[in-house]
């Protein structure tokens, strides 16, 4: 194997690349039936699939919902494996992702950054201690009004750099090596329309995880649900007996659902049910929910739960004054990668070959090689190196883009 190494052109072309990523305003939404689910994502898939196309890749395709390809051929007398790189171009709608203005942090000193003057927004490295992994390299951050979109743009740029990288380095022997971009992961549908067959890989990776070395093969099973109240509006002062405020049902149901079960308060493999929207007046109220377990049966069980609540509101105030949609989103990986663990062990090493110490941990979340697994390309996910995401806190490390750069470059060579 040829020992990877990456100059300071190479640290250039992947921070401008990323730089222009994020600026390219590509926040995915939930409530859209298209896809992608906004016009705005075309602005970002468009400009991949010429750049794939300007950097010689092979057979650069973009389909009518929005997913490029791209493909790096062969140069192998031997034919090996194919394997595939996949990162979604969107960016999470819970924070604001139009309008952002990077900051760039050289030889970081371990101490708070002060991310916005006008507004005081620091990002603390007493609050967020994982900063100080990082004191001497180069930090990437917000401005404290957007999210970075580092989530999963990170991922995008290590990919189009490796890439990159092995078409100009052609002593760094490889199969052919699939490529591909996708809208709407942050909303759950990343895999929806992902076109396994022509994708063309026996298997893939996603990079899409968050600190430098994690590498994932378990996920949570996920569902989403919305809860929709209907209240009877009157007069206030006429309304005794009468009145009934979709609002203050709402408010009962959300403190029907056990308190110390959401994110804020469960870690490692507990699950948890994630009020992420609540909205609603006298007459009408509707609260969504996103519902998380590693374990099958508990899964099962908190979607049985949450309809009891349901159905426990219309015994108590009359029938369909509540309703619910539950709908499933994704499942647990793991059981895919039984006999499949030179997957694994490929990227393991491949790791270890670039100097990174793996993390092999479950994820608290998914990707979109959960779906893609289920659809018989098996896919677990690598680090993008970022920090704090979907949130103004948002941060990644030069450094960690650059080591993901070349756990991609090793894993190519390594395939045989």
């Amino acid at each position: 194997m040829e020992n990877i190494q990456l100059d300071g052109i190479w640290r250039e072309k992947l921070l401008n690349r990323f730089i222009t990523y994020i600026k390219i305003f590509s926040t995915s939404d939930a409530e859209s039936e298209t896809t992608p689910s906004t016009e705005r994502q075309w602005d970002i898939a468009n400009y991949l699939y010429k750049e794939l196309q300007d950097l010689g890749l092979e057979d650069v395709s973009i389909d009518e919902k929005g997913y490029v390809f791209g493909f790096i051929p062969s140069n192998k007398e031997e034919k090996v494996p194919q394997v595939g790189f996949i990162a979604h171009y969107d960016s999470s709608p819970d924070f604001n992702g139009e309008n952002v203005n990077p900051q760039i942090w050289e030889n970081y000193d371990g101490e708070d950054l002060l991310l916005n003057k006008e507004t005081g927004f620091i990002l603390s490295s007493t609050k967020f201690e994982s900063l100080k992994k990082y004191i001497g390299q180069t930090i990437i951050t917000t401005d404290g009004t957007t999210l970075l979109s580092a989530d999963d743009k990170a991922g995008v740029a290590e990919i189009v750099t490796a890439a990159e990288f092995l078409l100009t380095n052609p002593q760094i022997k490889h199969g052919r090596i699939s490529i591909g971009f996708n809208p709407d992961e942050e909303i759950g549908r990343g895999a929806h329309h992902f076109d396994v067959e022509k994708f063309g890989a026996e298997w893939a990776y996603t990079m899409d995880g968050g600190e430098i070395g994690e590498l994932e093969y378990e996920n949570f099973n996920a569902a989403g649900a919305v809860v929709k109240i209907h209240g009877l509006s009157v007069h206030p002062g006429y309304s005794f007996g009468k009145m009934l405020n979709a609002g203050l049902v709402a408010s009962e149901f959300i403190n029907s659902l056990p308190e110390n079960e959401t994110p804020a308060t469960t870690k490692g493999f507990e699950g948890f049910f994630h009020l992420t929207d609540f909205e609603g007046d006298v007459s009408e109220a509707k609260l969504q929910y996103i519902i998380r377990d590693h374990d099958d049966q508990k899964f099962e069980d908190r979607k049985k739960l949450i309809a009891e609540k349901v159905e426990a509101i219309n015994k108590k105030y009359g029938e369909k004054t509540a309703e619910i949609e539950i709908k499933q989103q994704y499942l647990n990986m793991k059981k895919l990668f039984e006999g499949k663990m030179h997957i694994i062990d490929i990227a393991e090493q491949a790791m270890k070959d670039s100097g990174i110490e793996p993390k092999i941990k479950a994820i608290r979340g998914g990707t979109d090689g959960a779906q893609l697994s289920y659809m018989g390309l098996p896919c677990p996910n690598i680090f993008a190196g970022g920090h704090n995401f979907h949130g103004p806190y948002e941060f990644v490390p030069l450094e960690s883009m650059l080591a993901a750069v070349k756990v991609i470059a090793n894993i190519a060579q390594s395939v045989k």
